[in-house]
């Protein structure tokens, strides 16, 4: 971590950083489980969700000048409501719950330490808005036997667990895009793991 720079931004203190923030998204996400066939466009598009959101985050990691790496995450009621539904179908209050969107991390800088930084950095957040009961992600499920899943691909699920998450297969969500292999976008399970923030 020497070398590493971790940067905390909110809303429209983003906007600067969009395309860096695009192009590391496509790198990281082009590889199983995701295989997110994806483009710039797009990227810059969704991400301005989170400038367009005051209480918003994005936790980015430098190697120097260079972006190895980004967290975001907002309040649940600001995101889609496909990732509202399945916890308003299960009695949670959408108000109460801070999304922890998507972590993206180069291959050539994981295991050492950065990871713990974007975990840190999104519950600290939720916690000093004083607002939240829970932390929230999701992730996509992909069939054991998948043709493209790596001989070595080891999940996450582990490391999750570490940082006090806990999988609830009762909250799925569905979500659609390109992959690699395929010529028009799908429809992909999202899981849901929750962590109480008074823990």
């Amino acid at each position: 971590m020497a070398d590493i720079t971790i940067k905390l931004l909110s809303g429209a203190a983003i906007a600067p950083y969009i395309p860096e923030l695009a192009r590391l998204r496509i790198e990281v996400f082009r590889d199983f489980p995701y295989l997110y066939d994806g483009s710039l466009e797009y990227e810059e598009h969704y991400l301005q969700t989170y400038v367009d959101a005051p209480n918003s985050l994005a936790v980015l990691a430098y190697d120097g000048d260079r972006a190895v790496g980004v967290s975001t995450g907002l309040p649940m009621q600001d995101e889609t409501e496909e990732f509202q539904r399945p916890f308003v179908a299960a009695g949670y209050d959408p108000a109460r719950i801070f999304y922890c969107a998507e972590s993206v991390l180069l291959k050539s800088h994981r295991g050492k330490g950065i990871y713990k930084h974007f975990f840190d950095g999104r519950e600290g957040h939720a916690r000093r808005l004083g607002r939240f009961d829970w932390c929230t992600f999701c992730c996509v499920q992909r069939p054991e036997d998948h043709p493209l899943r790596p001989v070595d691909y080891a999940p996450l699920d582990p490391v999750w667990r570490k940082f006090g998450y806990v999988r609830h297969p009762e909250l799925v969500t569905h979500y659609h895009w390109k992959d690699v292999d395929s010529q028009e976008e799908t429809d992909k399970p999202m899981v849901f793991w929750l962590k109480s923030l008074g823990e």
